[in-house]
């Protein structure tokens, strides 16, 4: 479940430039409403975009055996406006490949917290 309810452009880079690259092609009063529909749809790219701290927490396994080896990885990072710590599947290019989990904070000083004990 996705909890974008507003957007914070002027303290969030990537939201701000996914904001004005809407507001040019769709106009001014579709950039937000936008903005959330993206980064709902693409929400495991965007958390990986905007972390700020990233921690090994080990290989992932899938159902898949012929799948390429992918890791799980903790990442704390800041989006619209709030704190996040969320578990991403990452490739050995360094792409993120899906989302396991993610929680979201109010401040930086909790999020740090869940980040450190993120397992």
């Amino acid at each position: 479940m996705t909890r974008f309810t507003h957007t914070c452009p002027a303290t969030d880079p990537l939201v701000a430039t996914l904001i004005a690259g809407l507001e040019r092609q769709f106009g001014e009063c579709a950039g937000e409403g936008l903005a959330a529909h993206f980064l709902a749809a693409e929400e495991c790219d965007f958390l990986w975009e905007a972390r700020h701290a990233e921690r090994w927490l080990g290989q992932y396994h899938g159902d898949d055996p012929h799948e390429p080896e992918l890791d799980r990885v903790a990442v704390l990072g800041a989006i619209a406006g709030g704190w996040f710590v969320a578990t991403l599947i990452v490739d050995g290019e360094g792409q993120a490949q899906g989302l396991l989990g993610r929680r979201d904070f109010e401040c930086a000083d909790l999020a740090r917290k869940a980040f450190d004990r993120a397992r």
